[in-house]
């Protein structure tokens, strides 16, 4: 079979990285000196990588991170509070395999929402579905879906994510219907599916945030939010304002 041949073939069924192998080998006369097996081996391994960088863009594009963040860039000042060990351990995304949950909190500027796309960058690379969302958008998105019928969808799309991140909670009050629909997502992930909460308010404080006119279902959201989550509290002043 002709060169040209071969890579009309690979380009056909979608081989890019290992047409992009093929031609170095045969651009490169170094390759040359390769046995059979070290060349075949050699568009393999460029073929995987390629279909894994493929995946991962395809992860983070759909992931709609708010922010370009990524765990090799966590600023450890010491005023910020963050413990080395503790964001490896994270970072490794066994709570995620667990179906447990992450909540970030801290002041203004402290870089919550920033380190929770940080977790979220790790975990497309780890190879989880990672969506997202302000939780006020997305509580109102939902709102509309109870009047055209797609709630159940909406809800069932949510579901299938390893990781939904939730920003700034707790920053607008809540009517009965966005705490039953939070309730529902929460039940819906509970013990299967994780979730990042990012909020200015303390944990202790989410009760009575969530229980006007209904604490019973600020006990069962927080059950199922807060009972089987790692906590991650920063400190320290505005990273917005250091970097300005």
């Amino acid at each position: 079979m002709l060169i040209e041949q071969v890579r009309t073939k690979m380009i056909d069924l979608g081989l890019d990285g290992m047409l992009t192998a093929f031609d170095d080998q045969m651009r490169i006369p170094s390759f040359r000196d390769l046995s059979f097996e070290e060349r075949v081996g050699n568009l393999l391994d460029h073929e995987s990588s390629c279909r894994e960088d493929k995946r991962l863009q395809r992860l983070l594009k759909a992931a709609k991170l708010r922010e370009p963040a990524c765990l090799e860039d966590v600023d450890y000042s010491a005023s910020r509070g963050l413990d080395k060990s503790a964001i490896a351990s994270l970072g490794s995304c066994d709570w995620i395999r667990r179906g447990q949950n992450l909540l970030i909190t801290g002041p203004t500027g402290a870089g919550k929402t920033w380190m929770a796309c940080a977790f979220g960058n790790q975990a497309c690379r780890r190879g989880y579905r990672t969506r997202f969302n302000r939780l006020s958008l997305l509580l109102e998105e939902l709102a509309i879906s109870h009047n055209d019928a797609t709630f159940t969808k909406k809800l069932n799309q949510l579901t299938k994510l390893e990781l939904l991140i939730l920003d700034d909670f707790g920053v607008s009050q809540l009517d009965s219907q966005a705490r039953q629909d939070l309730l529902e997502i929460a039940e819906a992930r509970s013990g299967l599916r994780s979730i990042i909460i990012t909020t200015q308010l303390p944990v202790d404080k989410w009760h009575d945030f969530l229980s006007t006119g209904n604490g019973t279902a600020a006990d069962a959201i927080l059950d199922r939010l807060v009972g089987n989550a790692h906590r991650l509290n920063l400190k320290g002043e505005s990273m917005r304002m250091i970097r300005s």
